[in-house]
């Protein structure tokens, strides 16, 4: 019963694939005379099912055929439509109907995406032509070759004549700053810079959250009516800021993640609250923002990316001398006070130890603790210089809360950490 009930599926799969692949191509070609329509891909489907299961002989024929009445329907339809997209879509029902008699889920999978692509069509074509630019490809292409040919190549492992440094690590995490940066460039880009200030922050606090919280201040002081849409943005580019941290601890250090998860959501959860109070007060507001000035520029800095990973591994080597000499105690002063400059690099560096046995856990989450707490130092500093005392005070409120919330969750932490090992930490 099971054996005949298998059976059943795969062919109901490889039916499936053709049927739900023929109705999207039907849909696109309404009023065309298409190559290929329901019917045909459901037949192509099932040719290729019984072909694989006659023999590879049968399917090498069956796609040879398939791929000759594609061409031969390309023909015909040319000159109103000059796309080969159903043509290929007609070939990928062949296969698909041959995979579904080995594996009917992967199958049904792939159809699904196949039909999801092929009914995107305008989003993609749209999201390619009037978001997606010359700058943007070719940093795309740039950041393709980090991942898929530097970061293969360098050695995954400590090497003594970089004073104990791992490549591999510092460069995937260059490499996920640049990725960072152009997520969250393609989405200015895509969504526009009119959906809200708050969202602009957003995303500008993963470039840099002090930078953003700057540019904010001072937004906020030439448009006295943007001042609560700035605010949120300030506040919410500390969002970024532990989600970079989150993401950065899973990488570099996963074991430490459940210990920092309760200090980092609770620090999140703050200030993400205090922006989405002031966005709520900017809705309120009867002045609205004149069009701000549409996103251009890299999608991602290289030089940015790199300094962050030579800063990453200045600060892995000077708390490593700092631990040989001090101990634990030395990383911890050192790591805060390299956070003034940069919570994300000192906090890696801390992260990095750990990993590699050379500091606690307890004093490696302290260490991320002390560098996010100085960070937000500065990022005071930042709203200082640029905006009035009102965005300064309410900011550097924030900061307080952010920062309480931090170390009220890393405590919990710990203690129930204590509760659970018996006392060890």
């Amino acid at each position: 019963m099971d054996s005949s009930l298998g059976e059943l599926l795969r062919w109901v799969a490889a039916l499936g694939a053709g049927l739900l692949i023929g109705v999207e191509r039907e849909r696109s070609h309404p009023d065309e005379q298409a190559s290929a329509g329901l019917r045909s891909f459901a037949l192509a489907a099932l040719a290729g099912a019984v072909a694989a299961r006659l023999g590879e002989l049968a399917l090498v024929a069956v796609v040879l055929a398939a791929g000759a009445l594609a061409v031969a329907g390309y023909l015909r339809t040319r000159d109103t439509d000059p796309g080969i997209t159903t043509e290929i879509a007609l070939l990928l029902c062949v296969l698909l109907g041959a995979l579904a008699m080995r594996e009917p889920a992967l199958a049904s999978a792939l159809a699904v995406l196949a039909a999801v692509l092929l009914a995107a069509k305008a989003r993609l074509h749209g999201f390619v032509r009037s978001v997606l630019g010359e700058q943007e490809l070719q940093h795309g292409l740039l950041l393709a070759a980090s991942v898929l040919v530097v970061l293969p190549l360098l050695p995954n492992r400590a090497l003594p004549a970089l004073g104990g440094l791992n490549p591999h690590v510092l460069w995937t995490l260059a490499v996920l700053l640049m990725a960072i940066q152009t997520l969250g460039h393609i989405a200015l880009r895509w969504l526009g810079p009119l959906r809200g200030l708050a969202l602009t922050g957003l995303l500008g606090g993963f470039v840099s959250s002090t930078a953003t919280i700057a540019a904010m201040a001072r937004r906020a002081r030439e448009h006295p009516g943007w001042f609560d849409a700035c605010l949120a943005g300030a506040l919410w580019s500390n969002v970024s800021t532990v989600v970079q941290i989150g993401v950065m601890t899973a990488v570099v250090a996963p074991g430490l993640l459940a210990r920092l998860a309760p200090a980092l959501l609770l620090a999140g959860g703050v200030t993400l609250g205090a922006g989405w109070w002031s966005a709520r007060l900017a809705r309120r507001g009867e002045q609205e923002a004149p069009p701000a000035p549409a996103v251009a520029g890299r999608p991602f800095s290289a030089r940015a990316a790199l300094v962050f990973a030579a800063a990453v591994g200045a600060m892995l080597f000077v708390s490593e001398q700092a631990y040989q000499r001090f101990g634990g105690g030395g990383v911890l002063v050192a790591t805060a006070l390299a956070g003034l400059a940069d919570a994300h690099a000192s906090s890696v560096s801390a992260l990095q130890l750990h990993a590699g046995g050379g500091l606690a856990a307890l004093t490696a989450a302290a260490c991320v603790g002390a560098a996010f707490s100085t960070n937000a130092l500065s990022k005071t500093v930042a709203a200082a210089t640029g905006g009035n005392a009102r965005f300064t005070r309410l900011l550097a409120l924030s900061q307080i809360a952010m920062v309480s919330g931090f170390w009220a969750g890393l405590g919990c932490s710990s203690w129930l950490q204590r509760v659970l090992t018996g006392g060890s930490t």
